[in-house]
C-alpha cells in the first residue's frame, strides 16, 4: 500500500464532472478520482477547514466516531472495477478493529476532518494513477536500463549465493 494525500479538487474539462486528486509522498504519481458535486464540496470544506453552522453528513460521521471512542485508523483504496473505486474505513474502539465499506469520496471527506491516513494499493496505483514527473520517471527508468545492462551473473551469485543448500 502507498500513502497518498489530497492535492485537491479539479474538474474534468470536458464533462466538467469533480475530480478528487491524489498525490503520493514523492508527487510522482497521482490518482484521479471522479466524485459527485456533494462529495467534493465536502473534501473542499475540509480542505479549507470550513466549520459548517450545523454537522453535515460527513461532520455527523466524525461526532459518532467522537462520542462512542473510535478512532479511524486508516482508509484504504483497495480496489478499482469496471471504472469503479472501492474504499473501506478501518475504525478501532478499544481493541477492536472493524471495516466498514464505503465510497472513496465519502471515506476521504472523513480521512481529511479526522486526520488520518489514506493508503491505496499498489494495484489500483498501477491501473489509474498517473504520471506527475514525466522526467523522473524516465531517469529512474535509464538507471535502471543501465543498472541491467551492468549486471553479470557473477554478481548475483555474490550477493545471493549459489543457492544450494
Amino acid at each position: 500500500m502507498i500513502e497518498m494525500k489530497v492535492a485537491g479538487i479539479a474538474l474534468d474539462a470536458i464533462t466538467r464532472s469533480p475530480i478528487v486528486l491524489l498525490k503520493d509522498a514523492t508527487d510522482r504519481r497521482a490518482l484521479p478520482i471522479y466524485i459527485g458535486q456533494e462529495q467534493a464540496r465536502a473534501i473542499m470544506g475540509a480542505l479549507e477547514n470550513q466549520k459548517p453552522p450545523r454537522p453535515l453528513t460527513h461532520d455527523l460521521i466524525v461526532n459518532i466516531l467522537e462520542v462512542w471512542n473510535m478512532t479511524l485508523e486508516r482508509v484504504i483504496i483497495h480496489s478499482l472495477q469496471k471504472d469503479t473505486f472501492y474504499a473501506a474505513l478501518i475504525i478501532k474502539q478499544g481493541e477492536v478493529k472493524k471495516e466498514i465499506d464505503a465510497r472513496p469520496s465519502d471515506a476521504i471527506a472523513i480521512a481529511l476532518r479526522t486526520n488520518t491516513p489514506i493508503w491505496v494499493m499498489e494495484e489500483v496505483i498501477a491501473d489509474a494513477s498517473i504520471p506527475v514527473d514525466r522526467d523522473a520517471d524516465e531517469a529512474e527508468q535509464q538507471a535502471f536500463r543501465e543498472f541491467i545492462s551492468n549486471l553479470r551473473p557473477e554478481d548475483l551469485i555474490k550477493r545471493f549465493g549459489n543457492g544450494e543448500s
